[in-house]
C-alpha cells in the first residue's frame, strides 16, 4: 500500500494549492486523478499550483496525469502551475508533454508549513 496523502488548500488570492505528500504510484493514481479534475471542473479556481516538494517517487500514470491537467485545465481556463520538482522530475515532466512554461516563476511565493 501506497504512503500518500494530498493536501488542498485556498489561498487569499483566489489560487488553489494542491499538495501531494509521499509517492505518487499506481495505489493513489485514481484519488489524485480525481482530487485534480475536480478542483479544475468543480471548483475552476483562477490559479491551480501542484506543490511537488513532498513527492518522493512519480509513476508513469501520475507523469501523465499532471501532462494531461495542463491540456484539461487550459480548456476550463484554469492557470496550472506545478512548483518544486527536483530536477530529475522536471525533465520527467518535460519528457510526458508538459510545458516549460508551467514551471516558469508566476510571482506566486509558496507558504512552506
Amino acid at each position: 500500500m501506497s504512503n500518500f496523502a494530498v493536501g488542498v488548500r485556498s489561498e487569499a488570492d483566489g489560487s488553489l494549492v494542491i499538495h501531494p505528500h509521499g509517492a505518487l504510484d499506481a495505489d493513489c493514481a485514481v484519488q489524485f486523478r480525481q482530487t485534480l479534475v475536480h478542483a479544475v471542473r468543480k471548483l475552476r479556481p483562477l490559479r491551480m499550483i501542484v506543490d511537488l516538494v513532498e513527492v518522493t517517487a512519480i509513476d508513469p500514470i501520475n507523469l501523465g496525469t499532471l501532462a494531461a491537467l495542463c491540456d484539461l485545465a487550459d480548456d476550463h481556463r484554469v492557470a496550472v502551475f506545478l512548483r518544486n520538482a527536483t530536477p530529475g522530475l522536471t525533465g520527467e515532466l518535460r519528457a510526458a508533454g508538459v510545458p516549460p512554461q508551467r514551471f516558469g516563476n508566476d510571482g506566486v511565493r509558496l507558504r512552506t508549513a
